[in-house]
């Protein structure tokens, strides 16, 4: 049996290689939701006569496939979507499966009971419940043209085709009696601001519905293993004060045991929810766990809530903890430019989070106005030449007398040495771009005569640390409500997110695919060009 570690560098980490002379072409295969992730890698590219690109398959993917000359491409389309976005269920595994009323009712005339199997006592019938078949619109951009900024288009005309996921929130009827729930929960990979947060309102949660049986599993997967390492019995009055501080209750780690023995451990604990905080990574692994609970037909429900700093999840308006890196970037970029304006000839640059989306640094830099150049993992660009950055700074210093930049950790990494390292989690060890550009620039001004002060600021494990803000609380309390809704409901092997400023469970395998990545054609990256007023650099 593979690693866990294993099992989500290889899941995460496939991602498509498409031909890089036709940008047009290159946007429309980028178009996530056309295909599933596994089969993009299968295309084949043919240019038609129109100009575009007629999408074959090989053999072995043919079925999942769409032929854009078939006239009813769109329909096969929908189906195909439909089939992939449809959620999994407890009733896939055991179709006779009993379902029983919700316990989870906020009409209450009396205080809640021992006895949850029929409900909460109630004057009259609520309708705060969500219909198994509400769904919220994926996509409500209607693009004309595939040259359109950020243009997401399934085929050459850009056709409009409506793509829909399941609506999350609480259902009239569940599948678990509340008194036979032992809910685990577990915190993987790095820090990230909102952790708490959503540990404790699961926990909350749980207990509204009447689940007395929950627990933390501590250091991440790690701790399904290790011997030395006990559960955390957790209750409304464990958590109720732990999102006033940042960090995990549970603490945090990488990689962990193989999927086999983590569920092994499940069964022997006797675990039958499972709450599952992490990004990409840790969300391959959750979905392993799932797979494997359900070829050993065991009723279990695996739920996921995406923990990713960078807001790199795929299909999701955004992640928690994304908003409060944002602002608490803020003061980082202000010492760097306050540092850098107070000098002769000064020059800050500042390293935010953004493994291979520059999400953080994009959006930190418009919030900050002060930022002069922004550079992200999905722009390439030259520190050296004529269009360098090297010699923007130089014209920034002429003009400005000052200057600041703003570098994603995993921009410009053609530019450093490879340690050829990886972590835990199978993640590669980036070289340090921040300092590169420290040093780089401060040779750059030594050879050609010009005195440059360069101070060089990295807040990464400040803004890991801290508590969420107030945005990122309400979205953190939110998808900790939702994860448990869901698990009640029978689903397993989801995940829950905000699309469209509404909530969503989505299968797991969608979103973990590869990670999401700023459009250098979008309109936010053009807000961004237009705030900084900075050339392209290469």
């Amino acid at each position: 049996m593979e690693t866990l570690s294993h099992t989500i560098t290889t899941s995460a980490s496939a991602k498509p290689r498409l031909p890089r002379n036709d940008n047009v072409h290159r946007r429309l295969l980028r178009f996530r939701h056309g295909f599933s992730s596994l089969n993009l890698g299968t295309l084949r590219s043919q240019r038609s006569s129109s100009g575009f690109f007629k999408v074959e398959c090989s053999q072995q993917s043919s079925k999942n496939c769409i032929d854009f000359t078939d006239p009813d491409w769109k329909s096969k389309f929908q189906q195909d979507f439909e089939r992939r976005f449809n959620i999994p269920h407890i009733t896939d595994t055991f179709p006779d499966a009993h379902l029983f009323p919700s316990t989870f009712c906020l009409r209450m005339r009396t205080p809640v009971t021992e006895d949850f199997a029929e409900g909460y006592p109630s004057d009259e019938e609520w309708h705060g419940y969500i219909n198994n078949n509400d769904r919220v619109l994926l996509k409500v951009i209607h693009y004309s043209s595939p040259t359109s900024a950020g243009a997401e288009c399934i085929d050459p005309n850009c056709t409009w085709v409506e793509q829909w996921v399941h609506r999350a929130g609480p259902r009239e009827k569940i599948y678990f009696k509340p008194e036979e729930v032992k809910a685990a929960i577990v915190t993987c990979g790095g820090l990230c601001p909102g952790l708490n947060d959503v540990i404790r309102q699961i926990v909350i949660t749980l207990e509204i519905y009447g689940v007395k049986n929950i627990v933390g599993i501590p250091f991440g997967y790690r701790g399904f293993s290790d011997k030395g390492l006990a559960e955390m019995p957790l209750s409304r009055k464990v958590v109720q004060n732990i999102h006033l501080s940042g960090g995990s209750l549970l603490g945090v780690s990488r990689g962990g045991p193989s999927v086999s023995d983590i569920v092994s451990s499940m069964e022997e604990r006797g675990i039958n929810m499972l709450f599952v905080l992490g990004g990409n990574g840790t969300h391959a692994g959750a979905n392993a766990i799932h797979d494997e609970c359900r070829k050993r037909k065991l009723k279990v429900a695996v739920v996921g809530v995406p923990k990713t700093i960078d807001n790199d999840i795929l299909l999701m308006d955004k992640t928690f903890g994304f908003d409060t890196a944002v602002e608490e970037a803020q003061r980082a970029i202000n010492s760097a430019y306050i540092e850098a304006h107070s000098a002769y000839h000064g020059i800050g640059v500042v390293k935010l989070m953004g493994r291979s989306s520059g999400f953080i640094a994009m959006q930190s830099s418009l919030a900050s106005g002060q930022v002069d150049i922004c550079l992200i993992p999905e722009v390439p660009f030259n520190l050296h030449g004529p269009h360098g950055v090297l010699r923007h700074l130089k014209y920034l210093i002429e003009t400005k007398g000052s200057a600041v930049v703003c570098v994603a950790e995993g921009a410009g990494q053609n530019l450093v040495e490879k340690t050829n390292a990886t972590d835990a989690s199978g993640n590669i060890v980036l070289g340090d771009i921040g300092v590169r550009i420290q040093q780089e620039t401060k040779k750059y001004f030594k050879e050609i005569g010009i005195p440059a002060d360069v101070k060089y600021i990295d807040p990464t494990y400040m803004i890991r640390a801290c508590r969420a803000n107030a945005s990122d609380g309400i979205l953190c309390t939110v998808l900790g409500q939702n994860a448990v809704h869901g698990a009640f409901a029978g689903y397993s092997g989801i995940t829950v997110g905000i699309c469209n400023t509404h909530y969503v469970y989505f299968p797991i395998p969608e979103v973990i695919s590869h990670p999401r990545e700023v459009d250098p054609n979008s309109r936010m990256w053009h807000r961004c060009l237009t705030s900084t007023g900075q050339p392209d650099f290469i």
